[in-house]
């Protein structure tokens, strides 16, 4: 059932809220975590209220554009998180080892070290240190990324940092199995 475009845009927003956010909704939580499903709806919504005029004037095109958005926005995501997870592999992978280090297994425990420490890290501070550490820039291209002032971005990545550092010295230390092995026969 079409009827005419509302000729305030704020109404014809309220009209389209009304109608749709349940629906919408529903079709979020059919595609992620439920518990997320109103969030990702309201950044929907204020997407369609930025583009309102692109809205189309046809109730049914209308449902189908606000859906598409949806979709478009889920996609986003999920491409953010693939970044994010791919960024922790390669975080993992980095050597960081030191030159002449003794054991494979400590090298190995050092990544694993840095991988939890890494997850614990707020997506903010995980860009900073990437930003620099993997991606190679220096603080005033770094900056530009982020859409932020070179002291700025200087100030978040000494803070990132320093929150990888206090993430990795709360972990508990691996302890060597000849050490393991000597308490034990204590």
């Amino acid at each position: 059932m079409s009827h005419p475009r509302a000729p305030d845009p704020r109404l014809r927003f309220a009209e389209l809220y009304r109608a749709l956010y349940g629906d919408l909704v529903r079709f979020v939580q059919r595609r992620i975590d439920p518990v997320h499903a109103e969030d990702v709806v309201a950044e929907v919504f204020l997407v369609v209220w930025r583009r309102i005029a692109d809205l189309p004037d046809d109730d049914d095109a209308a449902r189908a554009w606000v859906h598409g958005v949806a979709r478009g926005h889920l996609l986003n995501q999920r491409r953010g998180d693939r970044r994010r997870e791919a960024l922790a592999v390669r975080l993992a992978d980095v050597a960081i080892d030191a030159p002449g280090d003794d054991s494979t297994a400590d090298s190995a425990a050092r990544r694993v070290d840095l991988a939890r420490a890494w997850e614990r890290l707020s997506a903010a501070h995980q860009e900073a240190i990437a930003l620099t550490a993997l991606d190679g820039l220096r603080a005033p291209q770094a900056a530009v990324v982020l859409g932020i002032s070179p002291v700025a971005y200087r100030l978040r990545l000494s803070r990132a940092r320093r929150v990888l550092r206090l993430h990795l010295d709360h972990l508990p230390r691996p302890v060597p199995p000849v050490a393991a092995v000597e308490r034990s026969s204590s």
